[in-house]
């Protein structure tokens, strides 16, 4: 644990602290669990139960969480004190302040922005990555991530019943003006996208060798890229949160929906229930997957003998499979790793690339934007666009004009 946590509790209240973040283990990330009770206060812990009780979604109470427990660090940093509750305006302006701002001023002001002490502490406690240049130039942060975390903040202040400063005039025009000078491009959250020619070699990486067969973990693997490439590019929470009960395999059907002799191809349903974009948990928030990923989904299956429960879990260096789910990180991590043994570069890819890329190759190959949506579940026609008109860029006509 970090030296420069807040200032040390009393270890009864730190266990108990740490007994009620323990119900909370199901949703929250368990290695960050003691970190949690030194960051948060008895109060911030509360809150966060009663978020839970009320039926918040596991994902959005889970980015919830990380942006409160960033909030009461920063504080904590900035100020000597935890977050106060209302925050004053002042706290808020001099959060913008920190985290957005002028690079080029930056350059010849080293005091502008964060001050380094401040950062320092954040990334001492992994709450803030190495935000520099090539040339060694901290950077402000992304506009995006400012606009979430400051909406974080004012979510708790109504679920506290506190009115907060988050709207007032003052605050607006420091956000716009703020967020225009910092003027830092949208990065993706992988740079590149997975599309069919990098899956495959994803998956020759799970094949085994020519002396070995492909070993439960190889199984595990293949399954994971097929099914979260194939169902629409599902999030990583998403395949980490798959359940025996939201998947039912289906009769064969035929391979061409308009010749009903032509061969038959394994069918299955998968049902989402709750997602990022999808409240709802109905029935009709469901995808269906036909041949090769519900071949892989059912060798993995039979492998490891699951028959309820988590549908991904652990494989530990022995190859025994574990009883609980892999995280989502775990996902992440998972393709990392492949990518490294198929020769390509981790540091291009995270798993939002099989999101990414399944967009991005329904548009290579000429299937509707419309029937891509249905498979991905995106709602928003303006994001999914976006992955068509990257596909579409490179091959204009116009942009040949010199060739």
């Amino acid at each position: 644990m970090s030296q420069n946590l807040p200032s040390p509790v009393g270890n009864d209240a730190l266990t108990a602290r740490l007994e009620k973040l323990d119900s909370l283990a199901a949703i929250l990330p368990a290695d960050r669990s003691e970190q949690l009770a030194h960051l948060l206060t008895d109060d911030d812990v509360e809150t966060l139960r009663h978020l839970a009780k009320v039926g918040m979604g596991e994902n959005t109470l889970r980015a919830l969480t990380s942006d409160f427990s960033y909030l009461e660090a920063w504080c904590q940093a900035a100020t000597g004190a935890p977050l106060p509750w209302p925050a004053p305006e002042s706290l808020i302006l001099k959060f913008l302040a920190h985290h957005l701002w002028d690079p080029e001023k930056r350059k010849i002001d080293p005091a502008h922005g964060m001050p380094e002490t401040v950062a320092a502490e954040l990334e001492d406690l992994k709450l803030l990555r190495t935000q520099k240049n090539s040339a060694g130039l901290r950077r402000p942060h992304a506009p995006a991530t400012v606009e979430r975390r400051l909406a974080t903040w004012s979510t708790l202040h109504r679920w506290r019943g506190l009115e907060g400063a988050f709207s007032s005039p003052q605050i607006r025009s420091a956000k716009r003006l703020a967020v225009r000078t910092a003027d830092r491009p949208k990065t993706r959250k992988s740079k590149k996208a997975v599309t069919a020619d990098i899956l495959k070699r994803l998956l020759a990486t799970c094949d085994g060798t020519d002396y070995q067969q492909p070993s439960l973990m190889d199984v595990r693997d293949r399954a994971i890229f097929l099914i979260g490439f194939a169902s629409g590019g599902r999030r990583r929470s998403e395949i980490a949160g798959l359940r025996m009960d939201r998947v039912q395999f289906e009769d064969p059907v035929p391979s061409d929906p308009n010749r009903p002799d032509s061969p038959l191809l394994p069918c299955a349903t998968i049902r989402l229930g709750r997602t990022k974009t999808e409240e709802s948990s109905g029935h009709d928030n469901h995808v269906v997957l036909l041949g090769q990923p519900v071949d892989a989904l059912k060798a993995w299956l039979g492998a490891s003998g699951i028959e309820d429960g988590p549908v991904f879990r652990g494989v530990d260096q022995w190859g025994n499979l574990k009883t609980r789910p892999l995280s989502p990180q775990s996902i992440n991590a998972i393709l990392k790793k492949r990518c490294t043994d198929a020769g390509l570069d981790s540091n291009d890819f995270s798993a939002h690339g099989l999101r990414s890329g399944f967009l991005t190759e329904a548009a290579n190959q000429g299937i509707p934007l419309q029937d891509a949506m249905q498979q991905s579940r995106h709602r928003s026609l303006s994001q999914a666009s976006a992955y068509y008109n990257e596909a579409d860029r490179q091959r204009r006509r116009s942009a040949r004009i010199l060739e």
